[in-house]
C-alpha cells in the first residue's frame, strides 16, 4: 500500500441553491483512478465540495493502513480552510462562528470532522480550471451530474 493516497474532489451547482453535483477521484493507482460522483437536485456549491470530501473519505476509509496520509486536494477554499483553520474556532464556540451566527452545514461539518479525526489526512488546495488534469476531471464529472437536470 503506497504511503500516501492523493485524492482530487470538486463540487458545484447550476444556481445557488440549485442541481448539484459532486466528485472524487481516488488515486490508488493512477494508471487506473477510481473516480466517484452523484448529485443533489437542490443544493449548494458548499454542500457539494463537502459532500464530494466526505464521499471520497468514507470509501477510503477501511481500507487505508493505519497512518497512510490521505491528500486531499480541493479547490474549495470553504472546505481546506473550513477544515484547516475555522473548525477549531466553531467547536470552541459551540458550533458559532466569529460574527456568532450558527455554522452553516454543520452536519456534514461534523461527518467530515469525525473522518479527519480518525485519519491521517493532509489538506491541500488547488487552485480550479488551471490545467491540473485531475481537478480537471473532477469538474468533468462535476458538471456531467448537473447536466441530469438541465
Amino acid at each position: 500500500m503506497p504511503e500516501k493516497l492523493v485524492i482530487y474532489t470538486d463540487g458545484g451547482c447550476t444556481g445557488n441553491p440549485g442541481p448539484g453535483g459532486w466528485a472524487a477521484v481516488i488515486l490508488n493507482d493512477p494508471d487506473n483512478p477510481l473516480e466517484l460522483s452523484g448529485f443533489d437536485r437542490s443544493t449548494t456549491n458548499n454542500r457539494m465540495e463537502l459532500t464530494a470530501v466526505i464521499s471520497a473519505l468514507e470509501s477510503v476509509q477501511k481500507n487505508a493502513a493505519s497512518g497512510q496520509i490521505i491528500e486531499i486536494n480541493t479547490d474549495s477554499q470553504y472546505v481546506q480552510k473550513g477544515i484547516s483553520e475555522w473548525m477549531k474556532g466553531w467547536v470552541a464556540r459551540g458550533w458559532k462562528t466569529a460574527a456568532g451566527k450558527p455554522v452553516k452545514n454543520k452536519e456534514l461539518w461534523l461527518r467530515l470532522k469525525a473522518l479527519d479525526d480518525s485519519m491521517n489526512v493532509d489538506w491541500k488546495w488547488v487552485k480550479g480550471h488551471s490545467g491540473n488534469i485531475w481537478n480537471e476531471r473532477c469538474d468533468e464529472l462535476v458538471a456531467r451530474e448537473r447536466s441530469l437536470f438541465n
